[in-house]
């Protein structure tokens, strides 16, 4: 009986899991969707400064700035954003593993270059310590991966400032982009210098423009509203990808306790039955005895 009594508790134990695991699930799909939400309201903003600059660019128009400064590179600044919580299955792991292949990449292609890793999440942070190699510098800043606007706006001025210093000639962010709760996928692009690129192509672009004030006075101000945006979107997209892979996580530990509990069950089962049928023989047995 005490084998019994052990499998009933396993049962319990890995019910109370099942339990867990669920309610887990269910609060990381709730904060998914709040993530998906806050995203659908940033991306038309940052869709609309994107067509603006695309149709200044599209024009004669004469403008610079010192954020579109194409140089040889010498030193590059990339952001990873990962997680700050765990249970998230290999999110941080992936992600960790595009960085150090984007590292090989960039020492391969030019020798000498140096790389500062600006890690965000405490998941990130404590795999990028592990980093130790001549030419790699690791520079934590004081934010999370769920850092607030004014956060990131700050941050993202540090590496402006720090790129228009030429203390930085390439900035390239690292993050997972959310396309839906089953799909997501690691993107690296460059947030400094900007190119015109960046802007696609204006569906207007042969069209007359009169630009009040000047171009060059209206590119140099929304160009930096362009890049914090970017950078916004790209700590929800990772927000929304961070629960959406908690979500399978949690569904994928959900199914295993379910799984696990059948067998504990049948196995509990055909332990009883055995030990009923024992005893019945005994005292079939000692009927005969008689």
């Amino acid at each position: 009986m005490s084998t019994l009594r052990e499998l009933k508790g396993r049962i319990g134990s890995v019910a109370s899991s099942e339990k867990i695991t669920g309610a887990m699930k269910m609060i990381s799909s709730a904060k998914m969707h709040k993530a998906e939400l806050a995203l659908a309201k940033l991306v038309p903003f940052r869709s609309q400064l994107q067509t603006i600059m695309g149709n200044l660019v599209a024009t004669d128009a004469e403008y610079t700035s010192e954020l579109t400064d194409v140089r040889n590179v010498e030193k590059v600044a990339i952001v990873v954003i990962g997680s700050d919580d765990g249970l998230c299955g290999a999110y941080n792991i992936n992600i960790f593993k595009d960085l150090l292949a984007r590292i090989n990449e960039l020492r391969a292609a030019r020798e000498g270059v140096s790389v500062v890793v600006f890690p965000i999440g405490k998941k990130m942070v404590k795999a990028v310590s592990k980093i130790a190699a001549p030419g790699i510098e690791v520079d934590c800043q004081p934010l999370g991966a769920k850092a607030d606007a004014a956060q990131v706006r700050e941050f993202t001025a540090l590496l402006r400032d720090r790129f228009v210093a030429r203390e930085l000639d390439r900035v390239e962010v690292l993050d997972m982009h959310y396309f839906s709760a089953g799909r997501q996928r690691i993107e690296n692009k460059v947030l400094l210098p900007v190119s015109a690129e960046s802007f696609g192509t204006p569906e207007n672009a042969n069209k007359p423009y009169l630009f009040e004030p000047d171009p060059n006075k209206i590119y140099n101000t929304i160009l930096p509203l362009y890049i914090i945006s970017v950078m916004q979107e790209s700590f929800m997209q990772n927000a929304a990808s961070e629960q959406a892979a908690r979500v399978m996580a949690m569904q994928a530990a959900n199914d295993n306790a379910g799984k696990l509990l059948e067998s504990l069950k049948l196995e509990f089962n055909k332990l009883r039955q055995q030990s009923i049928t024992t005893e019945l023989l005994d005292i079939l047995g000692g009927q005969v005895d008689k």
